[in-house]
């Protein structure tokens, strides 16, 4: 059975599923959609946290599907700017990851990912599927993976 890595910009995809259909991003249907494919071996959601009771209920809800869930502290700083960016993070645990599993499923759209998908692809000969927001996603992302899955329909959580 094919083994997958699962890993979710949590951040990017509030905002750009926010601004894009004014709705929530459906983990649940990623979730299914991606064990149709094989066995989820690994799934990282990154966040950050503010401390607030929705937001930690939102954080039980990925755990309870089976992500780990990364947290970094919100950081205000003083000109009013926030800091909490996990890119970083995300790329060192798919360097990590990438070896062991057939296929890699970053959702997010953030171009700064796309050398990653490039060297994850190149060293080590596994699928990067990069699941975005049509529109919002890098173009420089959708062309580095293997396959590019449009966040729509059925992955959208209509209210």
């Amino acid at each position: 059975m094919k083994k997958i890595a699962v890993f979710a910009d949590v951040q990017n995809l509030y905002y750009t599923v926010r601004q894009a259909h004014g709705c929530h991003f459906n983990y649940a249907a990623l979730w299914a959609e991606i064990s149709q494919r094989g066995q989820i071996v690994t799934a990282y959601a990154y966040a950050i946290d503010r401390g607030d009771a929705k937001q930690q209920q939102f954080q039980q809800i990925l755990r309870n599907l089976g992500f780990v869930v990364k947290l970094k502290p919100y950081i205000q700083r003083s000109d009013g700017s926030a800091k909490g960016d996990w890119d970083v993070g995300i790329c060192i645990d798919i360097l990590e990851v990438a070896p062991q599993v057939d296929e890699v499923v970053l959702a997010s759209g953030d171009g700064d990912f796309d050398l990653l998908l490039d060297k994850i692809r190149s060293r080590d000969g596994v699928e990067a599927t990069a699941y975005g927001v049509p529109g919002l996603t890098a173009q420089s992302l959708i062309r580095a993976a293997s396959r590019y899955v449009p966040i729509e329909g059925g992955l959208l959580l209509k209210s």
